[in-house]
């Protein structure tokens, strides 16, 4: 008697784990649904829709470096092959441009595939720049609306350097995304 309650307790638990993290993410609270799926990923692993829900969640709140295992495990169905895809590209994308911004590597050469997310568009503004010596920064133009700029330039945090991508609406800062 004491296994079926467990068993019942644990489903109404996950269910409800999955619920709130549905909810926050439905509520734009991208990083507080990274930390829980990020905390509960072992439980859960199997469970393509809750590392789909996980994944996305931390791309949206710019914690690339957390979507390579959830790329390795979606693989069970087309959607969530898709989305390992997805994730496996802007996570290539992030480690190429670092490599880039910090050994002066040439990405002219590269033909990826690419995304709607703003590191990819960085990604691919900055290989269209070929070989060049560095620079402090870099300013981007949006192809496709003429108030939106992109500044991308390198910051050092302790012993670590990280990619910065600062958006502008006219010369307004949007939003400043942070990756290492």
């Amino acid at each position: 008697m004491r296994i079926i309650l467990f068993i019942l307790l644990t489903i109404n638990l996950y269910a409800d784990i999955k619920q709130d993290m549905f909810d926050l993410y439905q509520n734009e609270k991208y990083e507080k649904v990274c930390s829980i799926g990020f905390d509960n990923f072992k439980l859960h692993k199997k469970d393509e829709e809750f590392v789909s829900l996980y994944a996305f969640s931390c791309l949206y709140s710019d914690y690339i470096d957390r979507l390579a295992v959830p790329a390795a495990v979606l693989k069970h169905s087309k959607e969530s092959r898709a989305n390992s895809a997805y994730f496996s590209v802007i996570l290539m994308q992030k480690k190429l441009l670092y490599h880039a911004l910090i050994d002066n590597y040439d990405l002219s050469t590269f033909s990826l595939p690419t995304t709607e997310y703003i590191l990819s568009k960085i990604f691919d503004m900055y290989s269209k720049i070929g070989k060049h010596l560095p620079r402090k920064f870099y300013l981007f133009e949006d192809p496709n609306d003429t108030k939106l700029s992109y500044k991308l330039y390198l910051t050092k945090d302790y012993k670590l350097n990280k990619i910065v991508i600062e958006e502008f609406y006219d010369t307004i800062l949007i939003k400043r995304h942070v990756y290492w």
